[in-house]
């Protein structure tokens, strides 16, 4: 059985980080790991409290992981201190990790900013030279590019400016400053734009989680890094079409839409 580790925090309500990550995981036939980042006390309606774990604590995690089950795949996530980003990078240099995927959660898909600037320069810096794929939303590709991205040209311009430094393909994810849900794939200097059906739903907490877990999915499988990103896509489409509803805020998608009982 292939094998994929998520690097991420916690989700109390079930919807988004490790939680979101591992139902990813399990439903696509393929043994979840974690190492847990932060504890959060969260709920469809908010974020209400965040305990970090310390680097030491988080590299003996990846310690125990990677000295007995090693990953084919790993998928970064919530990270938002500068040690412990060094502490992932560090663990991931020294075991020579492989399909790093990287969400690198900096700013929300409303604009709001999720980790201070030394943590963001620190993951830049980091994290984002080991990973295979990164996968910013508008919101981060604007501030990865230092420029703002209302269309198409603009997001392609904006993938090139992000890949200059870094080996590693960019996947900037459409959303409402496009009008559109198409998705931009830059590899090896090619554009591909994955096209994507707005679905009316506004159940949608924990798409950016459950998106890189999947492409993290395909990659552990030795697909090919095109195939993996559209089958992914296809994979959050399905669980938002789901229209599970839950809770009293913006609710979870639903990741085992294809089990039935």
């Amino acid at each position: 059985m292939k094998t994929v580790l998520t690097i991420a925090g916690s989700d109390c309500s079930g919807g988004a980080g490790i939680q979101a990550d591992i139902k990813t995981i399990t439903v696509h036939g393929l043994y979840a790991m974690s190492a847990i980042t932060a504890l959060t006390a969260q709920n469809t309606t908010g974020v209400y409290g965040i305990s970090e774990v310390s680097p030491d604590f988080l590299t003996n995690q990846l310690d125990c992981i990677f000295n007995d089950i090693f990953p084919d795949a790993v998928k970064i996530g919530m990270v938002s201190d500068k040690p412990l980003i060094e502490a992932i990078s560090a663990s991931l240099k020294k075991y020579k990790a492989k399909n790093i995927v990287l969400d690198p959660v900096m700013v929300s898909t409303s604009g709001s900013r999720l980790m201070a600037e030394d943590a963001s320069d620190c993951l830049i810096r980091e994290l984002m030279p080991l990973a295979d794929i990164i996968t910013p939303n508008l919101a981060e590709a604007e501030v990865l590019s230092g420029m703002a991205i209302t269309d198409r040209a603009e997001a392609e311009e904006a993938a090139r400016i992000i890949a200059n430094d870094f080996k590693g393909a960019v996947l900037i994810k459409g959303g409402h400053n496009m009008d559109n849900s198409d998705d931009l794939l830059y590899s090896e200097g090619k554009m591909l734009w994955i096209e994507g059906k707005r679905i009316e739903n506004p159940n949608t907490h924990g798409t950016g989680c459950t998106l890189s877990s999947a492409i993290a999915c395909g990659l552990a499988e030795g697909k090919e890094l095109t195939q993996a990103v559209k089958e992914a896509k296809d994979f959050i489409s399905g669980a938002i079409a789901a229209n599970l509803n839950l809770g009293k805020g913006r609710g979870p998608l639903n990741h085992m839409y294809k089990i039935t009982c």
